[in-house]
């Protein structure tokens, strides 16, 4: 973001404004210097019951977050909103990642590492998630797909986005060239005519009833509830991301 951000000492009391990037710090052993995380953080659960909640991605609270009076934040350019990072950075050290594919995401974990004197588990959690992706075999004959987020209206994902990285190292083609996050009409869906559709379980929760409403639609398009976590969290999660995807490209 062509900042710098002078942190005094490594962090002893940080929040995570974002759910992946607070699964991160958790598998690089912060445990007590992590004091607060979004309602969102659902991983470890073990932290979502117990760390402090400071709101959500985009809506913040600043009393609780001045309350817990963090040596640094860590947050994420796209989850977060930009007005309420910019009145943070006016009291704290905040850093912020900007992550579109798979290389910006290693060198999140090893930035993350670096800051928090954690560097050798985080040289181990990226050489692991190298070594996943180099096992998955993408699809030879290349089809184009559809990932919706949202509904009504329904929102789908473009390119130039973590999702759209994921969906290509599958070996598929977004068939959205464009927008980051369009919105579409049933009418703009039925002349993508996309051959798969997949539907995520966040932001939205797609479940199987919506299946049947787009299968009306499209009636010879393959349409697939996806685990949205496993194509949109960029942090260590990412371990599991490459055995689930071979195992939905099964189904294709």
């Amino acid at each position: 973001m062509g900042r710098n951000v002078i942190i005094p000492n490594f962090p002893e009391r940080i929040i995570s404004l974002v759910p992946s990037q607070t699964e991160l710090l958790f598998d690089l052993g912060l445990g007590s210097r992590v004091i607060g995380i979004t309602k969102f953080c659902i991983h470890p659960e073990s932290w979502h019951r117990s760390k402090t909640k400071i709101g959500g991605t985009k809506q913040l609270n600043f009393e609780k977050i001045n309350e817990l009076n963090p040596d640094l934040i860590i947050g994420n350019k796209e989850e977060n909103n930009e007005s309420q990072v910019t009145n943070l950075m006016k009291k704290y050290p905040v850093w912020m990642s900007d992550i579109s594919d798979l290389e910006e995401s290693c060198s999140m974990i090893n930035s993350i590492g670096e800051i928090t004197n954690s560097t050798a588990k985080s040289a181990v959690i990226v050489s692991n998630i190298q070594q996943e992706f180099s096992t998955l075999t993408p699809l030879n004959s290349s089809k184009n797909v559809l990932y919706l987020i949202w509904k009504n209206p329904y929102i789908a994902v473009g390119k130039n986005t973590f999702i759209n990285n994921m969906l290509l190292a599958c070996g598929l083609i977004n068939c959205l060239a464009k927008t980051r996050y369009p919105q579409l009409t049933n009418e703009e869906i039925k002349l993508l005519n996309p051959e798969i559709i997949f539907l995520s379980s966040e932001p939205y929760p797609f479940k199987e009833k919506h299946i049947d409403e787009l299968q009306e639609l499209l009636p010879n398009t393959l349409i697939i509830l996806v685990n949205g976590e496993l194509f949109s969290w960029y942090g260590s999660r990412l371990l599991l991301a490459p055995a689930y995807f071979l195992k939905l490209l099964y189904k294709i």
